[in-house]
């Protein structure tokens, strides 16, 4: 074939794998770093019955609901503990909240509770050992309720 089909350019395999991986590591990084506050929750615990404390609500990430998550006795006064997907707090002598244990702001599991805050390892909020309040951000919605009762020494999820 002749006449002016411009110049010739040969693309690499390697220049190909390399845009490709390129292209692939900022679609991560921007869903990993992304700013999307959500709350964290699932379309499923959106739902309007979704409140909580002792009285009702979510369980969190389909933990069976009647399982014995933790006994009072390991329930810090004015702290609190991560039992899987929840955490639970003891605010007030004989006052026990349970919360999910996902931040709201991207999703981490909270780890530590100390001085009336339950701590987010990945980006340090900090959240209310007594509603789930944020005490400090990133993290701008509060820590969904869970439903758990108290039975003697028993703390179930409900």
């Amino acid at each position: 074939m002749t006449g002016s089909q411009g110049p010739s350019r040969t693309v690499t395999r390697r220049t190909v794998v390399a845009a490709v991986g390129g292209a692939g590591l900022a679609a991560v990084a921007l869903t990993a770093c992304g700013s999307s506050d959500d709350g964290g929750q699932s379309v499923a615990d959106k739902s309007p019955g979704a409140t909580g404390g002792t009285t009702g609500g979510t369980t969190g990430g389909g933990a069976a609901a009647g399982k014995e998550v933790a006994k009072t006795a390991d329930i810090p006064e004015g702290g609190g503990k991560v039992i899987g997907d929840v955490v639970v707090t003891q605010p007030k002598p004989g006052e026990f909240k349970a919360f999910s244990s996902k931040c709201t702001h991207q999703g981490c599991a909270v780890k530590g509770i100390s001085d009336g805050v339950i701590n987010c390892p990945c980006h340090n909020s900090q959240f209310s050992v007594e509603d789930g309040s944020v005490k400090k951000g990133p993290a701008t919605s509060p820590l969904p309720p869970a439903s758990i009762t108290v039975d003697g020494g028993s703390i179930r999820l409900a």
